[in-house]
């Protein structure tokens, strides 16, 4: 349907690049824009009629005095605007319908592309940009691919419609005319460099106002309990102002433009009509067709005028598109080996592992080496920032290790197919993610060809069945906006059915119960139990007293390993842990 999404080395994006790249989503809907230009055609040819019909009216009216013209011209009027009433619509409707199409694939390919690329990537963007980016940009792109093309192309071939009917008639007074040309076409180029760069603030802009909305949306609670409503209606202010003054800016580029090319066409024209003027006074010139050559000279203002104005819009869309193509030009996630995996014993490995997220923050890990046995469960604890969700997140490759190697079944996890990597790990995390959507679709999430028996035997497992048989559509009750309208054990027990039924052998639990009250979370405690079973098991938690019953427990500091043991051993030896567990449970 369109062009390639990514690509080896980033195409250039110079404005011209961007433009045809642009027109390169409407190819594939050549025919019906055809169409539209067809229109524009046809439009632009009843410019030049007009004025045709204009000058043979003054010829038979006032020279001939032929009694024709009073039923041919009226009737030629009519026939010509229903003929340019159709021209009109075609030109507008059929681009118009490609123009939708290409935001739809445009939007497509972008919403795709954020799903693959890196969560080093993302986690280091903005979400409000990057929704700004698949609404409000993609609009503008489509703005520039089509729309503006409707004017360019339209405008354009009634300039250069009227420009050779005036040559046919009088190419003397014809140079007078296209004289303004060059300044205009100077002019056109300054405004242009103005609102490329004045879009590309706005924008930007744009991207700040859906971020602090966003976030003002998502904490509503908090803002709330600190009464902090007016902070955040000045924070969005600024930023709401920010976007004025920027698009300010660019209105009053184009307002100021749109007086200066009347004045060179005024200039031109008043040329014209003083040289035009001097020829019918020597009698060099007929009066009809000096009418007919004024009525043509006349209609071209307006059309320049469009062209001045649509180069706000098309520079705005060239901006969007050099953002938008820039997300879609950066790498995807590695997609990794040619190692097929159907279902993994669930051996893990950490092998000298070294990582860090940016050169000037230092490692985050160092050195990790630990190995984990299929079956086992293994608890990583440590204090805040020690590394614990960034060492497990190595597993799934959310991440990959700078040093050293993470494997599964012997294997390192880049040989894998990425596919094949991630269809063996779970993850029950603290941040339950739901959607809007219902409880079975949030249980089935992408399970392919689970069965509503299987899907209720997961609710049952994870102890949500009796609250599903409630629910007044059972597994089809809908779900608020990310379960808001369920408890937080509700929540988790959710996504613990979610893990259950994708049934993978090795399980990521990142401070599962940490939002939980003591009550859910003993309760969840029973429904993880039945998860754990059977699986090699990675646990990260704070509450030291839900890893006593690990098999084993790695304690991480600093980014290093500093002890290894069951729960008993650790606190013999009066190290790290037993220093976190006292700190605890003295408090």
């Amino acid at each position: 349907m369109s062009e390639p999404v990514a690509a080896a080395a980033a195409p250039s994006r110079t404005p011209w690049a961007i433009y045809w790249r642009l027109l390169g989503y409407a190819r594939p809907h050549l025919g019906i824009y055809l169409v539209g230009v067809l229109g524009m055609v046809v439009f632009a040819a009843t410019e030049a009629g007009l004025a045709y019909l204009v000058q043979r009216f003054t010829h038979g009216t006032f020279l001939r005095h032929d009694p024709s013209v009073l039923w041919t011209i009226p009737l030629g009027v009519v026939g010509l605007f229903v003929v340019r009433g159709l021209g009109d619509f075609a030109s507008n409707y059929f681009p118009g319908w490609v123009g939708r199409q290409v935001i739809k694939q445009l939007r497509h390919d972008v919403f795709a592309h954020y799903l693959r690329l890196p969560s080093a990537f993302l986690d280091g963007q903005q979400s409000g940009h990057l929704l700004s980016k698949l609404t409000y940009n993609t609009e503008l792109v489509a703005a520039a691919a089509t729309n503006a093309s409707v004017s360019l192309i339209r405008d354009s071939l009634s300039v250069v419609g009227l420009v050779a009917y005036l040559f046919y008639w009088n190419w003397r007074l014809a140079l007078f005319c296209i004289a303004a040309a060059p300044p205009i076409g100077w002019l056109m180029q300054v405004a242009n460099r103005s609102f490329r760069r004045y879009s590309a603030r706005i924008q930007s802009s744009m991207g700040d106002i859906t971020r602090v909305a966003k976030e003002a949306i998502d904490a509503h609670r908090l803002i709330k309990i600190f009464n902090a409503e007016d902070h955040q209606i000045e924070r969005f202010e600024r930023v709401n102002e920010a976007n004025r003054r920027s698009n300010m800016k660019l209105v009053r580029a184009s307002a100021m433009s749109n007086p200066i090319v009347q004045l060179i066409a005024a200039l031109a024209l008043a040329s014209v009509l003083y040289v035009a003027e001097r020829q019918v006074f020597a009698h060099g010139l007929a009066i009809d067709v000096f009418i007919g050559f004024l009525a043509a000279a006349m209609m071209i203002p307006p059309h320049l005028r469009r062209l001045v104005n649509i180069s706000g819009p098309l520079q705005q869309g060239i901006a969007a598109g050099d953002s938008v193509f820039e997300i879609i030009d950066h790498p995807p996630e590695d997609l990794g080996g040619s190692r097929r995996l159907g279902r993994a014993r669930g051996d893990v490995e950490f092998r000298n592992v070294r990582f860090e997220y940016a050169e000037d923050k230092g490692p985050v890990l160092l050195d990790v080496s630990f190995r984990v046995r299929a079956g086992e469960t293994v608890a990583i604890v440590g204090r805040s920032g020690s590394g614990k969700t960034t060492l497990v997140s190595l597993v799934p490759r959310f991440y990959d290790a700078e040093q050293g190697t993470v494997l599964l079944d012997g294997h390192d996890v880049r040989e894998y197919r990425l596919g094949d990597l991630r269809s063996q790990v779970s993850l029950v995390s603290q941040d339950v993610v739901l959607f809007n959507d219902t409880i079975r679709n949030n249980i089935a999430f992408n399970a392919v060809g689970k069965t509503d028996a299987e899907i209720l035997a997961a609710a049952r497992a994870a102890n949500i069945a009796e609250f599903v048989e409630s629910q007044p559509q059972g597994l089809d009750s809908p779900l608020a906006d990310r379960g808001q309208n369920l408890s937080g054990g509700q929540r988790q027990r959710i996504s613990i059915a979610r893990a259950l039924l994708k049934d993978a052998p090795v399980l990521i639990l990142d401070e599962a119960t940490a939002a939980l009250d003591n009550e859910s979370e003993r309760r969840v405690q029973q429904e993880l139990a039945t998860l754990m079973r059977g699986r090699t098991t990675l646990v990260i938690a704070h509450r030291l007293s839900t890893v006593e019953n690990a098999d084993r427990i790695v304690v991480l500091d600093r980014g290093r390993v500093v002890e290894t043991g069951t729960h008993r051993e650790l606190l013999a030896a009066g190290g790290v842990y037993a220093a976190l567990h006292g700190m605890q449970f003295d408090a």
